[in-house]
This record gives structure tokens, sequence and C-alpha cells, in this order.
């Protein structure tokens, strides 16, 4: 403080004497600008208005100013991220956050974590983004629960995608119960909350709950005043709509959610809502429209470099694909997603769709590159769904050992995510190719640990299982 008045005295052209008088002595104005005394409130009142400046700044050295243009650097940096140019939100969130750390504004600094958190997300880097939602957490680890509540959803969001499902869902239903308890009855968190929670619950196959956190959602949806968080509860709420075969409504919803987002720009989460409104077509089997909302989904995550979103819509991609009899095409798409690649398909010569395919890692999805693919970290469950479409296209083709083993590493991805639809459906798959190959038990190990789960519309990756094989006459 004491350099600050000594350069703003310079800077006037006053003396020390001029400054002290008539209230204080050139001498202690001598002694605050050596560091040697703080002022009271009373003497940096003074010196503040001599020196034609607030006492907030002269304490400090931030300026009202410098504060409030800072906001507005965040809120910019948070509407470039909006419309799906998360690099370059990325840079302007890291600037942002160097800045509020000089000016010392705690809540600024978490605000622009929350922000790099978020653009992370997008980027599939999600050990970052984890890391960026518990810096902004501590930061702010002593303001009100529902201050925190975004670091929390988005920490939770980040161990969805990583195949945490019950993790995730602890992170949210602890931060609901807390809130609840407390009687802190904040529609903006609680409707935050509650959506996110809507998509691990259905993935778990906890059909109840997401039906309870859609409804409560809908509920609190005329009391939020923010129009982003409005169209995500729409986005969530078709999930539970799809489980209850009402895909016309969960079309609609989609539909006003879509709206939204094409009037606020938000370029990432409209390609979400193409991507849901994909899953709904696919779930009511109308394959072209789902396959041309997901190319757009597509398009636009990639266009963005959103890296692990773009991948994990390919594998719902080429579920389609395959359904409309675009094996090759769906093939093709699927091997160059997994970092790890499962057995090696061996193409036939010729078959129904054309020439055989390109070696496998010839072809590349958009995110691939940038990626590494899925793994059991990253889009575990989207990971297990495209060994599972994968074993289907070997199955179809007769190559049943390469089936077995593309299935086996689905049902190790999946039983560590606990995504009980998508589990239920594969251990099906794995048992009947079993049965088929004479192993009698094993299938009956499959089927076993199947029974515990429930495969139904809505509650798996993908879209409907293929038809069983038909009972012996």
């Amino acid at each position: 403080m004491g350099r600050r008045v000594l350069r703003l005295r310079t800077e006037r052209g006053l003396t020390q004497r001029q400054l002290a008088e008539p209230a204080y002595t050139a001498a202690y104005v001598s002694t605050l600008e050596a560091g040697r005394v703080r002022p009271s409130d009373a003497a940096l009142r003074h010196l503040a208005e001599r020196l034609g400046t607030s006492p907030d700044e002269l304490a400090t050295g931030r300026s009202p100013r410098a504060a409030t243009e800072l906001r507005m650097g965040l809120t910019d940096a948070r509407r470039t991220l909006a419309t799906g140019a998360a690099r370059d939100a990325a840079d302007a969130f890291a600037s942002l956050l160097d800045r509020a750390r000089d000016l010392v504004l705690p809540a600024e600094q978490a605000t622009a974590l929350l922000g790099l958190g978020d653009c992370a997300l997008e980027s599939g880097e999600l050990a970052t983004a984890r890391q960026r939602f518990e810096e902004a957490e501590r930061l702010l680890a002593d303001e009100p629960l529902p201050r925190r509540v975004p670091a929390i959803r988005g920490r939770a969001t980040a161990h969805l995608l990583a195949g945490e499902l019950r993790y995730s869902c602890y992170l949210l239903e602890s931060a609901l119960d807390e809130l609840n308890a407390a009687g802190l009855h904040d529609p903006d968190a609680l409707l935050l909350l509650y959506t996110a929670a809507i998509a691990p619950y259905m993935d778990m196959g906890a059909h109840a709950r997401a039906a309870q956190a859609a409804e409560l959602a809908l509920a609190l949806a005329p009391r939020v005043a923010d129009p982003v968080l409005v169209a995500g509860m729409h986005r969530g709420v078709a999930r539970t709509l799809i489980a209850e075969g009402r895909t016309a409504e969960a079309d609609a919803s989609l539909a006003k959610a879509q709206e939204l987002y094409q009037q606020l720009r938000i370029h990432t989460d409209l390609a979400h809502c193409h991507w849901m409104r994909g899953y709904v077509h696919a779930q009511d089997g109308d394959l072209p429209r789902a396959e041309e909302e997901l190319r757009t989904a597509r398009s636009m995550l990639a266009s963005k470099r959103a890296a692990l979103y773009t991948v994990q819509v390919e594998v719902e991609l080429a579920d389609v694909l395959r359904r409309r009899g675009k094996t090759d095409e769906a093939r093709d798409l699927l091997r160059p997603l997994l970092a790890t690649p499962g057995p090696t398909d061996t193409a036939p010569a010729t078959g129904p769709g054309g020439p055989a395919a390109e070696p496998d890692g010839a072809a590349t999805g958009p995110a691939t590159e940038a990626t590494g693919g899925l793994t059991a970290e990253r889009g575990a469950v989207h990971a297990g769904g495209a060994h599972r479409l994968l074993g289907l296209i070997a199955e179809e083709r007769g190559d049943l050992e390469a089936a077995e083993e593309h299935y086996c590493a689905a049902l190790s991805l999946l039983e560590r995510s606990g995504a009980a639809g998508d589990l239920a459906d594969l251990c099906r798959l794995l048992g009947d190719l079993l049965r088929r190959t004479g192993r009698v038990e094993a299938a009956l190990d499959a089927y076993r640990t199947g029974l515990g789960h429930r495969a139904a519309p809505g509650t798996t990756t993908l879209g409907p299982a293929p038809a069983g094989p038909r009972p012996p006459h």
C-alpha cells in the first residue's frame, strides 16, 4: 500500500505535507510510504479522497473498473464456449484466471475455473476437468452450497463420462440431500442437480429415480429464469419419456430445448439436442431420421472439436448404420474409435456392401486423432457399445471367435461402469452365442449375469437389440 500511496502522490504532484494536512503529518505519510505502518480506516478514507481514488482500490490495488471488466470478460468467454469454440474459450478463461488471481478475486477465480472445466469436458480431457472443478469447489468452500453446485455438477459429469456412474450419482444425491435438509430451496441449483442426475440414473437402470428427477425438474422449471438451465432440463426429461415409450412427447421436449438453444446460439448443446433426437428416432425405429439427426450432431460437435462427445455420437451412428444394412460403413466408423483395439476382424473380400473395407486403423473419425479413442477411463459405456456392435458385425459374418472377444471386452467395460440396460442386453447376446457354440454352462453364466439387470427402451446406449433366436418347434 505504501508504494501505491507514493506512486499516486507523485503522479498528482503532491508533497507529503499536502497529502497529510490537515488531519495528519508529513512524517506519518513518510512512515506509511516506507511500509512501516498501515493506515486506520479513517486515515485510509482521508488519503483516498486526497489522491482521487477509492479506499478499496488504495488498500488492495484493485479498481472497481478492473473487477467489472474482468466479469465482462468472463461473460464473453462463456458466450464463446456456448457457441462451441471450446479452445478459444479455454484460452480466454486461462487469461482471465491469471487476472483474477492478480486482483485477489476468489469468486471470479472460481468462475474462470468452472469455465476451464467445461472446456475440458468439451474436449474430453476428463482428468483436467475434474481438477478444475475441484479447484473451484475449494475456492468456494466457505460459500453457501448453491454457489458450489455448478462445480459439483461438473465433477459429476466428468465421472459420468469416465464411466463412473455410481460415483456420479453419489455426488449429485449428496448435494441434493444437503440442499433439501438445510431448506436451501434454490430453484437454479436444484434444477441443475436433478437434470444432471437423469443420465446416470438411466444408464444404471434406475428408472424410477430418473422419472422422479425429471418430474421434480419439470416442476422447478417455471421458477427458473435462466433459459440455459430450462433447455438442459427439457433435454434430460426426454430420456425418461423415451423409457416410458412416450417418444412423441420426448421429441416435443427436445424441440423446446432446441428452440431455446437456437435462440441462445449454444452450439454444443444444440448438437446434443440433435444427438438425443437421433436416439429417440432410433428407439422408435425411424432409422433414416435417426441417421440424419446423428450425422448433424456429429458434424456440429466435430467442427467445434468437442472430441469425446463426437466419438460417442459416432458409436450411436454406427448402430443405426448397421441396422440399415450399411455394415461396412459402420465397421469403418467404429474401429478407429477404440484406443485399445479388440480382436482383428478380417473382412471378406467382397460382401453385400461391396468391396472389403480398408485395413484396421486406415479410417479415422473426425475426433479420433485428437482423443486417441474411447477407453475404460474415457467414455466407458460407449466403448462397450462399440465392442458390442463390432461383435454383432463379426457374428453376422460368421466370425464367432472375434464376436465373442468383442462381447467379452464390452462386458468388462460395462460391468465396471454399472450401465444396467447395456449390460443386460450384452449378456443376452453373449449367452446366445455361447449356447449356439455348444457351451451351455458358460451361456447360463452369461444369462445369470444379465438377469439382475433390465434392458428396456431408453435404458441402453444404442437402439433396440436385435431379435433373439426363435425357439425350436
